[in-house]
């Protein structure tokens, strides 16, 4: 049977408008569209109707996948690619697929033969390690790190010691509204010379990029409030 190929369509980092930040051919590309499988159809409608789809948007198919979707329902998403049917990924901010979970339809999709096809869009990683003046040439992506204070103090400290040993960037994120915990329990646990980049906002009027050491952001008072940001942290 022929297969749909799956587009990965980057979305904008916050509030702004898509042009600002998504080339035109990708955002030209979406009016060819007409399955799309994205984290939050609310978000997905309204990104799409600001990328000049608007009074095409009732037409479209939207099906959901976020951390709450059961397998068989991912699995079942298989059958959107029959008769050459093409199927767009959205995430609700940035690169779909990175600290997301429309990954396990990237992995569907391989295992079934199914051509995968990124598209060029922010990626708020890539961004924020461009920005810090940080290690480029040797870094690794956390993810999320653990919610409780004492076990993510203790993550802490071992990313940190892991940073020195093999002189490695390290970057990770957090839900906006532990931010701020986030940072206390850095400027806690790490070594006063430990080097950390905050980009918080990146891409909006508002960003917040700055690197300096822990024993500096100690001494800040920062506070960073609820919104998305990355952290990298280099020993």
């Amino acid at each position: 049977m022929n297969k749909g190929k799956l587009y990965l369509i980057p979305s904008p980092l916050g509030d702004n408008d898509p042009s600002e930040v998504i080339p035109a051919p990708v955002l030209e590309s979406l009016k060819r569209f007409r399955t799309f499988v994205v984290e939050e159809i609310r978000t997905a409608r309204r990104y799409l109707s600001r990328a000049g789809l608007k009074g095409m948007i009732d037409s479209l198919e939207f099906h959901e996948l976020n951390e709450h979707t059961p397998q068989a329902q991912i699995e079942s998403y298989l059958k959107l690619f029959d008769d050459g049917n093409d199927v767009a990924l959205i995430s609700e901010a940035g690169l779909p697929a990175v600290a997301d979970p429309g990954a396990q339809l990237v992995a569907l999709a391989h295992r079934h033969g199914i051509s995968v096809i990124p598209e060029t869009g922010p990626s708020s990683l890539m961004l924020a390690l461009m920005a810090s003046g940080l290690n480029g040439q040797s870094f690794a992506f956390c993810g999320y790190l653990p919610a409780k204070s004492d076990e993510r103090k203790a993550r802490l400290k071992a990313i940190e010691k892991l940073s020195a040993a093999a002189s490695q960037t390290q970057i990770f994120i957090e839900t906006p509204y532990r931010n701020d915990s986030m940072l206390k329990d850095i400027t806690d646990v790490c070594h006063p010379e430990t080097r950390l980049c905050i980009a918080a906002d990146i891409t909006l009027p508002d960003a917040m990029i700055k690197t300096a050491t822990v024993s500096e952001w100690r001494k800040s008072g920062t506070v960073i409030g609820k919104r998305p940001c990355v952290f990298i942290l280099q020993a």
